[in-house]
């Protein structure tokens, strides 16, 4: 296994839940990380904490990923603090899970923004820099509903399958390059993913689990496993899922 002594790594989603997780454990292993999100406050303690805990540096860029000049500037920075980008890891997300009968369109449109704009325009500001070194690791959070479809989850599906489908083009285009590419599918993860559904029949429907759910740390295990593996291994696909998920 390889070390991330003074590697860096940018992740997006870095405010909460499973990025707040893969900042704590790639600065652990000695990276620099670069947390990108809205909220630039939580983002600051995130930092500090980290810098407190870890003799790594963590710079804070506030990032909206629908957006591509901020995307495009989040890199920027990136080389401009630190020389390089290593790691760039497509964490940010929405799950408003819905009924399609119950046309909650603008919720659709914000997953198609957040989940594939926001993932092309991590590849597109991050890509050209690994290229230029010949180096470089993305990493892509699907879900496991980009394996599976299950009632509600129809549009979230078609934008993590297309997560998935973009992992596995970039897996095959960048196959002869120093660019490694993991697509990391979690299932059910304690996070506040799910604070923001607002259909009502699908928070009827999640009242009756009583499945114990992933922590954020174990997806952040995942991306560890990928990431320290030696230059010849590329880990494509890693599928994460609480034991009693079907």
């Amino acid at each position: 296994m390889k070390s991330l002594q003074n590697q860096t790594a940018v992740i997006t989603g870095a405010s909460s839940g499973i990025g707040t997780a893969i900042a704590h454990s790639l600065a652990e292993q000695g990276s620099h990380v670069v947390l990108a999100a809205r909220r630039a406050e939580r983002l600051q303690e995130l930092a500090d904490e980290i810098t407190s805990q870890y003799q790594v540096e963590a710079k804070v860029v506030e990032t909206d990923v629908t957006k591509r000049e901020d995307v495009e500037n989040l890199v920027k920075e990136t080389k401009d603090a630190f020389g390089r980008v290593d790691m760039f890891i497509n964490n940010a997300g929405v799950m408003l899970l819905s009924f399609l009968k119950n046309d909650h369109v603008d919720e659709w449109e914000q997953m198609v923004d957040v989940n594939i704009k926001g993932v092309l325009y991590g590849i597109h500001a991050g890509l050209p820099v690994m290229l230029e070194q010949d180096s470089g690791h993305i990493i892509n959070v699907s879900s496991v509903a980009g394996h599976e479809v299950f009632p509600s989850s129809t549009v979230y599906s078609a934008t993590k399958y297309a997560v998935k489908a973009l992992s596995m083009g970039m897996e095959k285009e960048l196959a002869k390059t120093g660019v490694r590419v993991t697509n990391i599918s979690p299932g059910a993860v304690e996070t506040e993913l799910t604070d923001h559904i607002t259909d009502g029949e699908v928070l009827d429907m999640f009242k009756d689990r009583s499945m114990q759910p992933l922590e954020a740390a174990d997806i952040a295990n995942a991306v560890s496993y990928a990431v320290t593996q030696p230059k010849t291994v590329n880990v494509n696909e890693i599928i994460v899922r609480p034991l009693h998920q079907a």
